[in-house]
């Protein structure tokens, strides 16, 4: 289970995520104030949950944690917290128990993409866990986040890129996420949301394209994450 103890700290699990995403230093200056802190610690959430579900050649002590994170949600739901990332996120009140439910989605999606694999496959696998995290976004960061008419309000492309970095950054077969990773551009767009998912979401999109065109899935430059993520912002 996640160490929880006395050395377990809040900045630990945070820098942990900053360490993969060094470019969110500049891209959080077009985030309120106080969605910031809470942006860092929902991102950070959901590394735990990528990590857990996707890390290893063996998935059972993932699957484990990822079980465990069931328990604890659930927990939230009624005000309890074990896991450090709670004293932050608990300050609102969001669906805990409905993101707890679909939070398997993701030990679905844990084999490696294979030939011919195509990101719609795996879409309708993680839309569902993707609209309770739309719903938690809203929540936490107090925004309506509305839709284009005739838009579904919510996409999975934030999850299904994470899914195509993790395979590049990994063992996967560097060839096929190359172009899994071009399927997955032409097929999705930044839809409306919160702005922490827009802009992490633009980020996402532009390691994506590095990945595309046969490159590492690198940390944006400083001007390329503040161009990216000021667009995003804006919405």
């Amino acid at each position: 289970m996640p160490d929880t103890g006395p050395a377990a700290d809040l900045d630990d699990f945070l820098d942990k995520w900053r360490g993969r995403w060094p470019e969110w230093r500049i891209a959080q200056v077009f985030l309120p104030e106080p969605q910031r802190l809470p942006a860092e610690a929902w991102l950070a959430l959901l590394q735990e949950w990528t990590d857990a579900a996707w890390a290893g050649d063996d998935p059972t002590p993932g699957f484990a944690k990822l079980a465990w994170w069931q328990d604890e949600l659930r927990g939230w739901a009624k005000g309890a917290r074990r896991h450090p990332l709670g004293r932050v996120l608990l300050k609102q009140a969001a669906p805990w128990t409905t993101l707890a439910a679909h939070l398997s989605a993701l030990q679905a999606v844990r084999e490696p993409l294979r030939r011919g694999d195509a990101p719609e496959r795996l879409r309708p696998t993680l839309q569902t866990l993707a609209d309770a995290m739309h719903d938690c976004e809203r929540a936490l960061f107090a925004e309506s986040a509305a839709a284009a008419p005739g838009a579904s309000n919510t996409d999975a492309f934030g999850l299904l890129a994470l899914h195509a970095l993790w395979h590049r950054e990994g063992a996967g077969d560097a060839a096929q996420v190359r172009i899994w990773a071009g399927q997955l551009l032409a097929t999705s767009s930044l839809r409306a949301a919160t702005r922490p998912r827009r802009i992490h979401d633009a980020l996402c999109r532009a390691r994506l394209q590095r990945v595309s065109a046969g490159a590492e899935a690198a940390p944006l430059s400083p001007p390329a994450a503040l161009w990216r993520s000021w667009r995003a912002a804006r919405g």
